[in-house]
């Protein structure tokens, strides 16, 4: 009885558990059947016509297969029927799971597979750790050609990492990339550049116009403070080496060119010596200081002691003139001028504009002795604003430098005086027998005689009448006997002695004999 029991038991646990699993396999067979019957319907839904059209059509059957056709109806209804019924108690849980999925692009209820796919997860989501960088495998003529762009930081991450790798290893390229750094550096100078020439004077008209200012600068020495203030921009933008730089300074004499060879620090000792004379005028301290009365003295010594051998009455000293004061100063330095020669010049030229300003400027008239002449004050600041423009050209040309001509109202300023003086030095070339005789009727001063109209073209140009029979004479149209039409700057150029009068590129028409007689007196107004 009990051991009957017992195995009863065991029976009933064994059967009970075998029902559990019975049960639970028969549940997600139900699932499995039921999930693929909704896909078979919904496969049927999409084919509906064909269905119905093939059921109807066999339906119409003949009569002796009419029974199994019914059957086969019937069996079909039923399924179709059931997964229908089915379907639609499962529906909306479908439906409700396609929401919590967010509703992919696939089209609801067909089971197909979303033509847009989801977005990919980023790689610094998932935290794993991002790919390291490959780096650049460059030869060495390629490292060396980017060094250039890693001095001004134009490399992309890479090259700079390959290039800097690169650089602890070759000590060549290390040196050449220290260089190009160092040359990055001049291209950021610690001082503002005008580079414009009318950029000052807008800047100082803007301002006047707001506040005039308490101590006006004349307008005849204006050319003179704005050509200074350009050549100290450039001398502030050169490197130190550059101010060995060679520099031929160049002018006429006689009837040919003549040079002198000197450094760029040397050409601003030259201007100056030659700014001291006016300097001295205005009753300045003289910037050659003792060396100027010393070598004056014993050029004086000199001078009257060959005058008295000869008999002869000698002309200035030469201790007197731009050319002897510049070779004096040169003479007197232990060593060649360098950078320290900028600062006791543009404090000279500061002082020059200073004085003439709280002077009130006056009448201008003060005589500047140059030695062999002697200019008014007025037309001696205009004379050292163009020989300053040269030679500021000379220095740009002997360092590869950009330089401009001066602003147009101050270069017909130049042109100008260039122009009132070519009857002088017509003059003057006629008397040592350089230049054809006068008319042969004598003109008598102030009466109207022969004239030559110069005609200057560009910016700051203008016309002027030449009197070529005296100095003395009137400038009339009415005894014009020739035209000359120059550039201004080509004119500039001569007047300074940097181009031949044969080369000059003018127009002529008239006496040609007239036109190269000022051509040459021209290019004789140049000097050191």
């Amino acid at each position: 009885m009990t051991e009957g029991a017992g195995r009863s038991d065991a029976f009933d646990e064994h059967e009970g558990g075998k029902g559990s699993q019975e049960r639970v396999e028969h549940v997600d067979h139900s699932e499995r059947v039921e999930h693929s019957e909704h896909s078979e319907h919904s496969e049927r839904e999409r084919r509906g016509k064909e269905h119905e059209t093939s059921h109807e059509g066999k339906s119409r059957g003949p009569a002796g297969s009419e029974g199994g056709d019914s059957d086969v109806g019937d069996a079909r209804g039923d399924g179709v029927g059931g997964a229908r019924a089915r379907d639609a108690g499962g529906r909306g849980a479908g439906d409700h799971g396609a929401g919590d999925h967010g509703g992919s692009g696939g089209s609801a209820g067909t089971g197909q597979p979303s033509r847009i796919p989801t977005p990919r997860p980023s790689v610094e989501d998932t935290g794993l750790p991002l790919p390291a960088p490959v780096p650049l495998v460059l030869e060495h003529r390629v490292l060396k050609s980017l060094l250039g762009a890693w001095a001004l930081a134009a490399c992309s991450g890479e090259e700079t990492a390959a290039v800097e790798e690169h650089l602890g290893e070759c000590g060549a390229c290390a040196d050449e990339a220290l260089r190009l750094r160092g040359a990055v550096g001049l291209l950021h100078p610690p001082e503002s550049l005008d580079l414009d020439p009318a950029l000052r004077t807008r800047v100082l008209e803007s301002c006047l116009d707001r506040r005039p200012p308490r101590i006006p600068v004349p307008e005849w020495a204006a050319p003179y403070d704005a050509e200074t203030a350009r050549l100290d921009a450039l001398l502030q933008d050169i490197a130190d080496a550059e101010w060995h730089a060679p520099v031929r300074l160049r002018w006429f004499e006689d009837d040919g060119p003549v040079s002198r060879r000197t450094t760029v620090a040397g050409v601003i000792a030259h201007l100056l010596s030659v700014d001291g004379l006016v300097g001295v005028a205005l009753g300045l301290d003289d910037p050659l200081g003792g060396t100027a009365a010393r070598v004056r003295a014993e050029t004086e010594a000199a001078a009257a002691a060959a005058g008295e051998a000869a008999g002869l009455d000698l002309p200035a000293p030469e201790a007197a003139t731009p050319t002897g004061r510049t070779e004096a100063y040169w003479r007197a330095s232990h060593f060649p001028p360098t950078r320290a020669v900028r600062r006791p010049w543009r404090e000279q030229s500061h002082h020059l504009v200073r004085t003439v300003a709280f002077a009130g400027g006056g009448s201008g008239r003060l005589a500047v002795s140059y030695g062999g002449f002697a200019l008014p004050l007025r037309d001696s600041m205009l004379d050292r604003a163009f020989e300053c423009w040269v030679h500021a050209g000379d220095i740009a040309d002997a360092v590869d430098y950009p330089y401009e001509p001066p602003a147009p109202r101050h270069l017909h300023r130049m042109i100008d005086l260039a122009a009132r003086m070519l009857p002088v030095s017509l003059a003057e070339r006629r008397r040592v027998g350089r230049a054809a005789p006068a008319s042969r009727h004598l003109v008598a001063a102030g009466a109207p005689g022969r004239s030559l109209r110069l005609e200057i073209e560009g910016a700051g140009g203008g016309e002027w009448l030449i009197p070529l029979d005296s100095p003395a004479a009137e400038a009339s149209a009415e005894h014009e006997v020739a035209h000359v039409a120059l550039d201004g700057v080509e004119f500039c150029r001569l007047a300074a002695g940097h181009v031949s009068p044969e080369e000059a590129a003018a127009g002529q028409v008239g006496d040609r004999e007239a036109i190269r007689d000022v051509l040459f007196a021209a290019a004789a107004l140049s000097r050191m």
